[in-house]
């Protein structure tokens, strides 16, 4: 029994090395020798996906057929479907909120329609204040997401300082027919992971 156990065990870890080395991280069948990661950058990324993905099934068992995470050096890849844009945010939260996470794409589409109106006011809005991050040279803008849902403006990122995290803020204010501001931006300090 014992010994039948072991085989068992042995198979199944060559099944997931295999699986894992010719599946690549985005199923390409790249191998791990073509990978331009190191190799510590991929057990990285796979632990962090494992990790994201047993946390979003934690919270909601749907998650695990409705979703798709996929990590590439810290960077976060989510697609699938939601049915609330709240939901959406969320798995977007969660996603930030893993450890070693340098950047979060969100491609989760949502269920829920909206008015005309109200879409054309979301987009103007994101547009407004998407073009105040670009024009102010205090900001790095491509390392800010920015999502408005209804009138509510969501932005992740991460500031290189607390003055860019303050300016990202105030340039957010600035933009009228906002009601509600929610940030969640990570200082590079705080990174777990930073480049040398």
């Amino acid at each position: 029994m014992r010994k039948n156990f072991i085989i068992l065990f042995f198979l199944l870890l060559l099944n997931s090395c295999v699986g894992s080395s010719t599946g690549g991280v985005f199923g390409t069948g790249v191998s791990v020798a073509l990978d331009p990661r190191t190799l510590g950058t991929q057990i990285d990324d796979s632990i962090m996906q494992k990790n994201l993905q047993a946390r979003l099934v934690f919270t909601e068992k749907k998650y695990l057929v409705k979703l798709s995470v996929k990590v590439l050096d810290g960077r976060i890849f989510l697609s699938g479907k939601a049915d609330e844009p709240e939901e959406k945010l969320l798995i977007t939260k969660m996603a930030w909120e893993t450890k070693g996470a340098r950047s979060v794409k969100n491609n989760i589409a949502i269920k829920q329609d909206f008015s005309f109106k109200n879409f054309a006011i979301d987009v103007l809005i994101t547009s407004q204040l998407r073009a105040a991050l670009i024009l102010n040279k205090n900001i790095k803008a491509a390392n800010f997401n920015i999502d408005t849902i209804n009138q509510k403006v969501y932005i992740f990122g991460i500031a290189h300082d607390e003055n860019e995290k303050k300016e990202v803020i105030k340039e957010a204010k600035s933009v009228g027919d906002i009601k509600e501001i929610v940030t969640s931006i990570l200082l590079v300090s705080d990174l777990s992971r930073q480049r040398e």
